[in-house]
């Protein structure tokens, strides 16, 4: 079969190559997929850099989830041969991929390939997140680089649950699409100055919770923006340089910063609230409610141009792969 291999670690477009690697085969409570389609994402992109939380066994496969459909189970395995579901794992990008039983979801025919291939890491990510932040009907959140997959994703989460959202952007060329999803206010930080906005925006009080994907200068001036009692919950590092934390602020507002990791989650809720979470993501799905738009479509061969075109600014869909 054809999988994406790398070697060593470095920019994608120069160390991920298709290559003819065995058959897997499935361990105890391991199923074998026959991939369809898979997204390239950010942490995908920093995994084949040796930049992200775990780090990769050379040589490795590439890609966290995608979508497709039983091929083979090993031991101890319910889920039959023949189901479509979406995945998580590493070596996604491959024409066949192994995964653990629990970290399948099978998904109904009113779910599309290509929504079935984002379902994991920017919806559950968002889903959790925007539970996490606290925010109640009513309540401000302030979402950096909302331009993102992401950012789309928690814009429509939160209009659906009456929490109002500000989002940061460096152009201006996504203002309309942002509010139709939902946004309740855009601030340009090339343009604007960000504390000073929100303060207006929220008539001086802040905002309840800062869900962060960019570090450095803009992380820093998004905590000043939280009201007294406020979180700021950190999920990415886009700028690669970490924020200037002021212990004032912390202590005088009562603030709180901590991390996100999906993988992390996963492992510390329990069962059932894994299985409600999915269910949620699921329908939301299915109904039509949630967008994931994708902006193309690429095979194996053309690893270089799928990655080059997912890293390229101005993006308005995910890109995949697909066998």
């Amino acid at each position: 079969m054809k999988s994406i291999i790398f070697e060593q670690t470095g920019k994608p477009g120069q160390i991920l190559k298709a290559t003819e690697v065995a058959l897997p085969e499935p361990g105890p409570n391991e199923v074998r997929v026959k991939v369809i389609a898979a997204p390239i994402n950010p942490s995908d992109i920093m995994f084949v850099q040796n930049l992200y939380g775990i780090r990769p066994q050379l040589p490795s496969g590439a890609g966290f989830e995608g979508v497709g459909v039983v091929d083979a189970v090993g031991e101890g395995v319910q889920i039959p041969t023949g189901t479509r579901v979406s995945f998580s794992g590493v070596g996604s990008w491959s024409e066949y991929a192994l995964a653990h039983e629990k970290a399948l979801v099978p998904i109904p025919d009113e779910i599309s390939d290509d929504l079935g291939a984002q379902l994991f890491v920017n919806p559950f990510t968002a889903y959790a997140m925007v539970q996490d932040s606290g925010v109640p009907e009513g309540g401000w959140l302030l979402i950096t680089a909302v331009g993102s997959a992401f950012g789309k994703l928690v814009i429509q989460l939160c209009q659906m649950r009456g929490i109002k959202t500000i989002g940061t952007v460096r152009r201006d060329d996504l203002d309309e699409e942002l509010k139709a999803l939902g946004l309740t206010e855009v601030i340009n930080v090339e343009t604007e100055n960000l504390a000073a906005r929100v303060k207006q925006i929220t008539d001086g009080v802040g905002v309840a919770c800062v869900l962060d994907a960019v570090g450095g200068h803009t992380a820093t001036e998004a905590l000043t923006c939280l009201a007294k009692a406020g979180t700021m919950i950190i999920y990415g590092l886009m700028s690669m340089q970490d924020p200037t934390i002021n212990a004032g602020l912390l202590i005088f507002r009562e603030l709180t910063i901590k991390g996100f990791w999906l993988t992390d989650w996963m492992r510390r809720v329990d069962s059932q609230t894994r299985q409600d979470v999915a269910q949620n993501v699921v329908r939301l799905l299915a109904s039509g409610k949630i967008q994931l738009p994708v902006e193309a479509s690429y095979p194996l061969d053309q690893i270089t141009e799928a990655t080059e075109h997912a890293e390229r600014p101005g993006r308005r869909g995910k890109i995949l792969i697909k066998p």
